[in-house]
Formats: C-alpha cells, structure tokens, sequence
C-alpha cells in the first residue's frame, strides 16, 4: 500500500525532473534559424493551398457529374 502512495507521488515529481531537463536543454533559435522555420512555415501553407485549390478544382467537375448539372 505504501508502494502505491509512494509511486503515485514519485509521478510528479519525475515529471517536474524531466521538464526541468528539458528546457534547460532547449535553446533560443538564432535569427538566421527563425527566419528559415517562418519560411518552411509559410511554405507548407502554399502547398498544402494549392493542393486543397486542385483537389476542389477536380472535385466540382466530378460531383456535377455525378449528382446532375442541377
């Protein structure tokens, strides 16, 4: 019983541990690195726009084809 408590308890005290480590271990990005992860950003968004324009582009043709000029 006084193993459950002890486990139950030494949960947040490893989580705490562990976040502690880990920011300590995280770094600023410089701005060279900032500049870079904005435009890998930026582009994702165009791509992922233009596949979503085509795949609405092909999509409309078909479902009137489908379901009837109505």
């Amino acid at each position: 019983m006084a193993d459950k408590i002890r486990d139950i308890a030494d949960i947040p005290q490893s989580f705490f541990k562990e976040g502690t480590q880990f920011m300590n271990r995280c770094t600023k990005p410089s701005k060279k690195e900032y500049i870079q992860i904005c435009r890998m950003v930026g582009m994702g968004f165009v791509v992922m726009g233009f596949i979503g324009y085509f795949v609405k582009l092909i999509h409309i043709p078909i479902n009137n084809i489908l379901v009837g000029g109505a």
